[in-house]
């Protein structure tokens, strides 16, 4: 679960500045853009052996391949938010003399909070989901090394046992998000 947290942690660090950066200069859009959607539509199992050639056998691999994931699934879901900002409220804050900074800092952050919360979401899910490929990179413990070593021996009682507490464990980060959501949004409509 180390591998998660900090493949995880890198991926939602460097995922929100390159989101906005796309988002509020075209150039940069037009570069990165490509290359993240290319990236993304590769399965993780295609990057672990590169990994383990570039960086050996470990933990570094398998944290590099996590970070790779959640970044690309968080950077283009907080990128799209990021787009989706209502224009209006921009061209109101620019015609009351608001200057990029207060823009930035009251309308884009705000407004795109739910598509953070968003991103963290599928970030934790594209981690979690990384994580038998990722420790397929020659790890010597954890959960995903676990269920691919029972798979290979037919143990399927306590390999089921390791796929539930995965589940488990998603669940409880799933309520985590929840609740931080309700945190940080308690202000946004809700439809019920």
């Amino acid at each position: 679960m180390l591998c998660v947290a900090a493949g995880f942690g890198l991926g939602f660090v460097t995922s929100l500045p390159v989101a906005f950066l796309m988002a509020w200069y075209t150039p940069v859009q037009k570069i990165i853009e490509p290359w993240i959607n290319f990236i993304r539509n590769i399965p993780a199992l295609g990057y672990a052996p590169l990994l383990v050639l570039v960086f050996g056998i470990g933990q570094r691999p398998a944290i590099i391949l996590i970070w790779i994931c959640s970044f690309m699934t968080m950077s283009i879901t907080i990128y799209q938010g990021i787009k989706n900002i209502d224009v209006t409220l921009i061209k109101a804050a620019r015609v009351l003399g608001a200057n990029d900074f207060d823009i930035f800092l009251k309308i884009i952050c705000p407004a795109t909070v739910p598509f953070i919360i968003t991103a963290v979401r599928l970030g934790l899910s594209a981690a979690l989901t990384t994580l038998l490929a990722a420790e397929s990179t020659g790890a010597q413990a954890g959960i995903g090394m676990r269920i691919r070593s029972l798979a290979n021996s037919f143990e399927s009682a306590p390999m089921l046992m390791y796929v539930i507490l995965l589940g488990i464990i998603g669940l409880i980060l799933v309520k985590i998000v929840d609740i931080i959501e309700r945190k940080l949004t308690g202000w946004q409509e809700t439809i019920n």
